[in-house]
């Protein structure tokens, strides 16, 4: 039984989008051209102003009519500190999400991932919990999938590089637009935007190979996605995005304070998904879980976990990695004697050291044709570490929360 990519995922949580933890903008250090093109991208209208000294700029929507801001058009004029400060403050005070959003990029320079869904059967400008929550959790599997493909192409990721990737979404803030359907991810340009550039080339090639698919009955298209950045994760994020929906849509803006990126377009079109692409993006994903290789490795974990059916013969042992595998945690079977060397590493507080092939199957979480265990003699303050980060776990014999089906046993005999 496979389990969903989000499955025992625990990426961190998108920060609310707030200024908790960043310093307000700097007026004296912001360019007038980054704050225009931010303006402009967020639905602001340029009306006017003194051509090559001022523009003024006013709001989308109602508040258009009430309020508006004078930048100049370059810091060569005297008053360009007191007239950007002047347009900050009037920001920090408005109500419009537009104003918000701008702020935000000024405060950490992002390039923006928007998603939007076309929910059926709901009134205008609003969306159910439940379609929030989709949303929510599709866009967050989609970042997974482009922090996933930063780390390595692969069809298939299952368990591997899981908590890289996770670690990596650490600093991207997040904002809903009114009504529910639509979310934008502001990914900081300093640590994200390699995820941004992978995701956007694989948003890319995910629907020209199903374009391909569709006009030529080939799923060769997709083989070739997957060094765009194509993976099973990716097409069940889209999946995801576009079930329950008359369609779905990606877009993705660069950072106008960094610039574009070598080997992108200045704008990235929205890339659109309907319902009526879910099977080649099904079929995709089964094919990439059928395709993906096991992997040889040489890996060097510690023992957290024993169990067998009975006092004597061969046992499961759960080691956690320290080394030789991009993965958390293997399960391998071992023989009554290397099941026997696994439980005295672990009386001891000493790693073990083996070989063997990592499974596709079951995501990347089993140790196949392991060869016999060999105990790693480390030095006393390693050995202490490994004790006590041990003991902040379940023993070796406690159930855990995230044991696979089919497991079998009952205590380590």
């Amino acid at each position: 039984m496979h389990r969903s990519f989000d499955e025992h995922a625990e990426p961190p949580g998108p920060h609310p989008l707030s200024w908790t933890g960043h310093a307000e903008p700097d007026p004296s250090q912001v360019d007038p051209a980054v704050l225009g093109a931010l303006l402009h991208r967020h639905g602001w209208s340029r009306r006017g102003g003194s051509a090559g000294h001022y523009s003024r700029w006013t709001p989308p929507g109602p508040a258009a009519a009430a309020a508006s801001l004078l930048l100049p058009e370059t810091r060569a004029f005297p008053d360009c500190d007191d007239l950007i400060q002047e347009a900050l403050t009037a920001l920090a005070r408005s109500a419009t999400p537009a104003a918000r959003e701008v702020l935000v990029s000024l405060t950490v320079p992002s390039d923006e991932i928007r998603w939007w869904r076309d929910i059926p059967h709901e009134p205008e400008g609003t969306a159910s919990w439940t379609a929030q929550e989709q949303l929510r959790s599709a866009a967050r599997q989609m970042l997974l999938a482009g922090a996933l493909a930063v780390r390595g192409r692969a069809g298939y990721y299952g368990a591997r590089h899981r908590r890289a990737a996770a670690a990596g979404l650490a600093g991207v803030l997040v904002g809903p637009a009114p009504g529910g359907r639509s979310l934008t991810a502001f990914v900081p340009v300093r640590t994200g935007r390699a995820l941004a550039v992978r995701l956007s080339h694989a948003l890319l090639a995910a629907r020209e190979a199903i374009d391909y698919q569709r006009a030529a009955g080939g799923t060769e298209a997709f083989d070739a996605a997957v060094r765009a950045g194509v993976s099973r994760e990716l097409t069940e994020a889209v999946v995801a995005l576009v079930r329950g929906t008359e369609g779905a849509r990606i877009a993705l803006e660069w950072s106008p304070a960094a610039g574009v990126p070598r080997g992108c377009g200045a704008r990235m079109e929205p890339v659109e998904f309907s319902a009526g692409d879910l099977p080649a993006l099904r079929a995709a994903g089964a094919r990439y879980l059928r395709d993906e290789p096991s992997v040889p490795v040489r890996l060097t974990g510690t023992v957290v976990r024993m169990r067998r059916s009975g006092p004597a013969g061969p046992g499961t042992v759960r080691l956690r990695v320290l080394a030789g595998a991009d993965v958390p945690h293997v399960r391998v079977v071992l023989d009554e004697e290397a099941y026997r060397t696994a439980g005295r590493a672990h009386l001891d507080g000493l790693p073990v050291r083996l070989a063997g092939r990592l499974e596709s199957r079951g995501g990347f979480r089993r140790l196949t044709g392991a060869t016999p265990p060999v105990v790693v003699q480390v030095d006393e303050a390693e050995r202490d570490r490994l004790m006590k980060s041990l003991g902040q776990g379940p023993g070796p014999w406690a159930e855990t929360a995230d044991d696979e089906p089919g497991d079998g046993g009952a205590g380590p005999g």
